[in-house]
């Protein structure tokens, strides 16, 4: 996964204020059926087909709002480093092709549900009327939890099964960078207001909706 250009070294004591105010919507989503089946593997393949579809699908509108978070920048820094961001998660997207291969889904013919066009129609109107640093605000639960879930999930995950490809992706160092980088760009964008509080609230509830809809496929 490719890691964008290094920022020099941030505070992020905004994303881990955020991060800390939301912490049990984020232990919800560990102990979240859906995610516990994939951390032991038991987790029926037709559900995680569907949620490769539909993650996939989420990716392509957070992959647009990076792009116009990049256009918002104040700086030729922030322009860079959002659109690296943008192309990591292009190449997570290169990922839940192979899945798909794998899983025989047509990503093409995904219709999305929902908790996922709840989730992406949110993100891409934020990312359109709002200012780059409420626009992180929006992303950066996504980036976070999936951080949390990776490293977790691979600290308890015993023997390999088809889900540990999966476990490796969210605990590399290379994706926890990337989310390292976006708390970076919050400290430096995003000020803590009533709305920044409350637009990573409603966004770490759409990822735990997100689980509970891919779970009710089962």
């Amino acid at each position: 996964m490719h890691s964008p250009p290094p920022l020099p070294v941030i505070e992020t004591r905004l994303a881990e204020t955020l991060w800390d105010a939301n912490e049990e919507l984020a232990i919800a989503c560990l102990h979240h059926p859906f995610v516990q089946g994939i951390a032991n593997g038991s987790l029926p393949k037709p559900t995680f087909a569907h949620y490769v579809g539909q993650d996939a699908f989420f990716l392509e509108a957070f992959a647009r709002a990076y792009s116009v978070a990049a256009a918002k920048a104040p700086d030729w820094r922030g322009f860079q480093v959002f659109n690296a961001l943008a192309t990591g998660v292009l190449q997570e997207l290169q990922l839940h092709q192979t899945y798909a291969t794998q899983w025989q889904v047509d990503l093409q013919a995904v219709q999305p549900g929902s908790s996922t066009r709840r989730y992406t129609d949110f993100l891409l109107a934020t990312a359109w009327s709002q200012d780059v640093g409420t626009t992180i605000a929006a992303m950066l639960p996504c980036m976070r939890l999936y951080a949390f879930l990776g490293e977790t999930l691979a600290e308890t995950s015993q023997s390999p099964h088809a889900y540990t490809d999966w476990i490796h992706t969210y605990s590399s160092t290379e994706f926890i960078a990337l989310a390292e980088q976006l708390a970076q760009l919050a400290q430096t964008y995003t000020q803590e207001t009533p709305e920044v509080r409350s637009t990573y609230r409603y966004a770490m509830q759409c990822e735990l909706d997100f689980f509970q809809s891919a779970w009710l496929t089962n």
